[in-house]
């Protein structure tokens, strides 16, 4: 079975932890988020990913290493131009006749079944399942109208509150079969949300919408990448999790080779990655500490995110809201 990842964006709003290292490859949870994306599909049953990245093939080698680990082939494919959504995956599995492809965003924590996902979409027949998570304010969101056999009868973009009673909107995860592009011929930016699926629909395709109970969250700015973690520590996402990060009471996750001063404080939703120190009399509240970091004494961090190889002096008071980087990045 076949995964596309469509991981083409800068992460921007990331920034500055994003500007030596590619959002899919942050550290999250102890080891790379693509990783742990990784893992979610080889246990059901990939064996084969392609990322479709905007550049820096590089940066990926610990994933392409990840996926020999676990029997999934690998493959890391850059634009030279951006394609939006969907224009790089029509390039890639136009004509190849492949069935079933999971098509999942790079910079989405969910904990979906992917397997459920699949066998829905196989049962139906469908050119393309999406799958689907409830809002209760649909007025910001494209929104999804379903058939009560899981038909999508339409989109409607934003719909002011009243206008439908349709709560489903898309969740960025979607299985489709390579003939969804055939309607839609040349090369070049392509949008799934804009152009695909609405474009399928009015072809008469067959296209279902599957709603989750699933955790789905994008983590695409500092803020949701520290709700990203709580929501793993607290159990509200299930998330692969090294062996090597100890998960503690109070929603806290310790790697067993960071040092960490018998004093030391460490509060709701606080991660200390691999080989960081933490000094004494240390506060962390909410606090993610990447690897190789380095607190001094008496620092307190509130609700903020200690990049990689990042010295924080003594009697430091860090955030709320901080993002910290290492001097050389």
């Amino acid at each position: 079975m076949r995964a596309v990842v469509l991981a083409g964006g800068g992460g921007t709003r990331l920034r500055p932890l994003t500007d030596t290292t590619p959002k899919p490859m942050l550290e999250f949870m102890g080891q790379p988020y693509a990783i742990g994306l990784l893992q979610r599909l080889a246990h059901a049953g990939v064996d084969r990913m392609d990322l479709l990245v905007g550049q820096r093939v590089d940066a990926f080698a610990a994933l392409v290493s990840a996926g020999r680990n676990l029997d999934v082939d690998v493959s890391v494919l850059t634009e030279e131009r951006p394609l939006d959504t969907a224009g790089a995956a029509r390039r890639l599995l136009r004509g190849t006749n492949d069935r079933a492809v999971i098509v999942c965003n790079g910079d989405v924590l969910t904990d979906i079944d992917y397997t459920d996902l699949v066998k829905r979409h196989r049962d139906a027949q469908a050119v393309a399942t999406l799958a689907l998570t409830r809002v209760s304010d649909t007025s910001t969101f494209g929104v999804i109208e379903c058939a009560d056999d899981g038909t999508i009868d339409r989109f409607i973009e934003k719909p002011p509150p009243g206008t439908t009673s349709a709560d489903t909107i898309n969740a960025g995860t979607y299985v489709l079969d390579s003939a969804a592009f055939d309607p839609f011929p040349g090369d070049g930016p392509l949008s799934f949300e804009r152009v695909v699926f609405p474009g399928l629909l009015d072809a008469g395709a067959l296209l279902r919408g599957e709603a989750y109970d699933a955790h789905w969250q994008d983590l695409g700015t500092p803020q949701r990448f520290r709700d990203g973690h709580h929501a793993v520590l607290d159990g509200r996402c299930a998330w692969p999790v090294p062996a090597a990060l100890e998960l503690r009471e109070e929603a806290v996750a310790v790697h067993n080779t960071a040092v960490v001063a018998d004093d030391a404080r460490l509060e709701v939703a606080t991660v200390i990655g691999a080989g960081v120190h933490i000094g004494p009399d240390v506060s962390c509240q909410g606090a993610i500490v990447l690897s190789d970091a380095a607190v001094g004494r008496a620092v307190r961090i509130t609700d903020s995110i200690i990049g990689p190889r990042a010295r924080i002096a003594d009697n430091t008071v860090v955030g709320p809201e901080a993002v910290i980087v290492a001097d050389d990045g």
